[in-house]
């Protein structure tokens, strides 16, 4: 196996290695820090262990986040800003390629460190998850000149709701593989009984109501990066599952995970609800910067996008239960269930509030 050490010396980092230090929480993704001093001065690398177990084709992946950063860079510099600091710059290997392949077949990428920033995750105020959906606004603003045809599709179907339901949730509820079935009848119940409204927003697609744009598909809080001093936002990270999609789920899967008043694994559905004051902060900021290159049918389904997606969890985490938990990580014999009822409770309160959340776009 490969020390650390090896493993940097491929990349083309500036100055002498100072140290290198485990970095992070991920459940995914192996992440050291590399400090590096060159002519005096402190450079900071991001060094990556890339799951191969969880992205299967690593040149795909790394074709993506390049071509991504890469027009992003370009676009800050035509704006005059800073695109070491505003997106992520990923270093090549010392034989030009976009990633380390070791001798055990496992690989490793890296990038600058975005200096004097922070992540949170989790918002204390309405005003910072705000300031969250400036920085994935603008993301989607900067990149809608950029023809997500020349992206590869890295996870078919990621968020074809009414795909999920025919090709994951049926065949699952019909096995039945541990007679689970008859402990959540409410939960298939509600979930089937919004069939028909589950291949809408494909449907906008498919007739070309909705164009395919470059998205995230990770838009959590924890994915932009704060400036320290100001706390104002530099930039969105974690590039890993960018790839053409529907802008409207990158609003929408923020707005479910940011504006809960709970966590997806609270058992207590009387605290599960949409604070609106939340909703309202994250679609200022995110239609703010990217409103004008929406169009009025991807604007009109935003709030429906954000139930949908709500909805689509729910589905896959009782999916998965009436699966045997074979896919998400649980803690204990209900966690899945336990998750799938909050996220469907929280689809429904977000169906009770659909004309609220019209009303604060409608303003906006």
């Amino acid at each position: 196996m490969e020390s650390l050490n090896s493993i940097l010396n491929q990349f083309k980092f500036d100055g002498e290695l100072v140290s290198c230090k485990e970095f992070g929480s991920g459940h995914i993704n192996k992440t050291y820090i590399a400090k590096y001093q060159n002519n005096g001065a402190e450079q900071r690398y991001v060094v990556q262990r890339v799951n191969g177990a969880v992205f299967k084709n690593i040149d795909e992946l790394m074709e993506n986040v390049f071509a991504v950063t890469s027009y992003l860079r370009q676009i800050i510099r035509e704006n005059g800003g800073d695109p070491d600091r505003e997106t992520l710059h990923y270093i090549r290997t010392k034989d030009g390629s976009k990633y380390y392949t070791c001798s055990d077949g496992s690989f490793y990428r890296a990038y600058i460190f975005v200096r004097n920033s922070i992540s949170y995750d989790s918002a204390d105020t309405p005003e910072l998850f705000g300031r969250s959906g400036v920085a994935f606004g603008r993301f989607q603003k900067m990149l809608s000149g950029f023809d997500s045809d020349k992206l590869y599709v890295t996870i078919p179907n990621f968020h074809n709701t009414i795909w999920r339901y025919e090709n994951e949730f049926s065949p699952a509820l019909k096995l039945d593989v541990k007679n689970r079935a008859d402990s959540c009848r409410e939960e298939i119940d509600f979930i089937n009984a919004r069939k028909e409204e589950m291949g809408r927003i494909e449907e906008f697609v498919q007739s070309g109501a909705i164009p395919l744009r470059v998205t995230h598909n990770d838009t959590k809080l924890n994915n932009v990066m704060f400036d320290k001093d100001t706390n104002e936002c530099v930039c969105v990270i974690d590039l890993d599952t960018v790839m053409p999609g529907v802008a409207l789920f990158d609003f929408a899967d923020a707005i479910r995970f940011g504006a809960s008043t709970a966590a997806e694994d609270e058992a207590d559905l009387s605290k599960v609800s949409l604070d609106l004051d939340y909703f309202k902060s994250y679609t200022e900021g995110f239609l703010g910067e990217c409103g004008d290159t929406l169009n009025e049918c991807e604007k009109a389904n935003l709030p429906f996008a954000a139930k949908l997606i709500t909805l689509e969890l729910g589905m896959r985490f009782l999916t998965d239960y009436l699966n045997g938990d074979i896919y998400f990580k649980t803690d204990y014999p209900e966690h899945n269930l336990v998750r799938a009822r909050n996220q469907l409770a929280l689809a429904r309160d977000m169906e009770n509030k659909l004309d609220e959340m019209n009303r604060i776009i409608g303003a906006i």
